[in-house]
């Protein structure tokens, strides 16, 4: 019998690896129960999380739960927070769900920069961000007009990654700053890619 039961538990444990349904890309996904639909929230959620409004009832249930905990938050913050995480969220809705594929890629790549990485691009971007309205638009223009570097010729990050062309503000509320592009080290990074996980 203990022969048959273990026999059993293996038979079904490959079933269910080779059909994938153990397989998840997140443990939230599994853990998250069912949150508000959009008609659900209230009124003060609503307000604040206005700019998701037209994806909110097809969002995942983990990026609603995420979103609902930062209109809790949402109170406590400074007006400029308020406002940047406002604005980042028009703009995460403004991308195609290519362009905020690739924001969760580089997300997820930015994350598992070391420290000392994470700190060097932070640095560049606060230089970056400080950097005239003019010259900003300079050093995109010429981004631009460049080729994409090839794979292992000074690249850091998949090619996918430094393809494709970033918006023109942060679209997440993150400290990680943006990956570097290929370009002379006397320029400046590009903006940011870096989703807001919705």
């Amino acid at each position: 019998m203990g022969k048959e039961r273990l026999a059993a538990v293996i038979l079904l444990s490959c079933f269910l690896t080779a059909t994938g349904w153990a397989a998840t890309s997140s443990p939230s996904l599994i853990a998250t129960p069912p949150q508000a639909t959009w008609s659900e929230l209230s009124t003060q959620q609503k307000t604040i999380l206005a700019p998701l409004s037209g994806d909110w009832d097809a969002m995942e249930y983990y990026r609603r739960k995420k979103w609902i905990g930062i209109a809790q938050r949402f109170s406590a913050m400074t007006p400029q927070e308020q406002r940047r995480i406002q604005g980042q969220m028009q703009e995460w809705t403004n991308l195609t769900p290519n362009q905020r594929q690739l924001a969760r890629e580089r997300f997820q790549i930015l994350k598992q920069l070391p420290t000392e990485k994470k700190q060097e691009l932070k640095q560049k971007w606060e230089e970056y961000a400080n950097l005239p309205d003019e010259e900003k638009q300079k050093l995109k223009e010429q981004a631009s007009s460049k080729p994409v570097a090839k794979p292992g010729r000074g690249l850091t990050m998949p090619p996918a990654v430094t393809a494709a062309k970033p918006p023109t503000k942060p679209i997440a509320p993150t400290t990680t700053p943006p990956p570097a592009q290929a370009a002379p080290s006397s320029a400046a990074p590009a903006a940011p890619e870096q989703p807001a996980k919705p």
